[in-house]
């Protein structure tokens, strides 16, 4: 418990949720280019193969040396998390920074199978200091639920479509809360999703994967959804199917 209350302790002394560069948000529904450093908790997850490192991954920064991402991006590679970046393909991209890994912690309790518990951190080597480029999200209250249809957004760098090309710019895209009545109907996700989970997006086309782009049929755990909420941006759910409480128990876990 006080390892999860130091953690919360520093986001909050440096006004978590609350970038330099506020993000340019619209009801346009649809991938779109970022505001440059508009999300600048949002870090890329990149592993080593040969000499070179490619982005599997979006993760979110929520302290100054933890990162919250997916259970089903940790595997055996070597790893580095690349914080601060706007644009993929820009080599020494001022304000952003690549740190390795000092430990990272997969839940206990991740079942690939069911998609329960997707959900890991990652202790940075390093602390990083923040900055205009770099911030911390918040995290919700146990609990806390928004409303069916309460504006929220997807983030990362993703495929722009079904087999397309991975964007090099981040990324931006509406996804409205989705309530649980209508997410746990037959059409919809049936009985994977349970009341522990958050459902977000709807319209048939567009929801996310590995934090990109996908339609709904391509049933897979998803990207952080980010929503606007007293002037703060929260984390509310690592993945569209993801347990909130499972962030908690793992940052307080040995």
């Amino acid at each position: 418990m006080k390892f999860l209350i130091l953690a919360l302790f520093v986001a909050g002394a440096y006004s978590c949720g609350l970038p330099t560069y506020p993000p340019v948000v619209t009801r346009v529904v649809g991938g779109e280019d970022v505001r440059a450093h508009s999300w600048p908790w949002q870090v890329s997850l990149q592993y080593l193969s040969g000499s070179t490192y490619y982005h599997t991954c979006g993760g979110t920064l929520i302290s100054n040396e933890w990162v919250l991402t997916a259970a089903h991006c940790i595997g055996s590679r070597t790893y580095r998390v690349y914080i601060g970046k706007h644009d993929l393909s820009a080599n020494n991209e001022a304000g952003s920074i690549a740190i390795s890994p000092e430990r990272i912690i997969v839940h206990e309790n991740w079942d690939s199978y069911n998609i329960r518990n997707d959900i890991a951190l990652i202790k940075l080597s390093t602390p990083v200091t923040f900055s205009n480029t770099i911030g911390a999200a918040c995290l919700p209250n146990a609990g806390e639920i928004l409303d069916d249809g309460a504006p929220c957004y997807v983030t990362g760098w993703g495929r722009l479509w079904t087999g397309g090309p991975i964007a090099d710019i981040l990324q931006q895209a509406l996804l409205p809360v989705v309530g649980h009545s209508t997410c746990s109907r037959p059409d919809w996700w049936g009985t994977l999703v349970t009341t522990n989970m958050i459902c977000a997006g709807g319209d048939g086309e567009l929801a996310s994967c590995n934090v990109s782009l996908m339609t709904r049929s391509e049933m897979k755990s998803c990207g952080s959804l980010q929503c606007r909420h007293r002037l703060c941006v929260f984390l509310l759910s690592l993945t569209l199917v993801a347990p909130l409480s499972s962030v908690r128990e793992t940052l307080v876990a040995p």
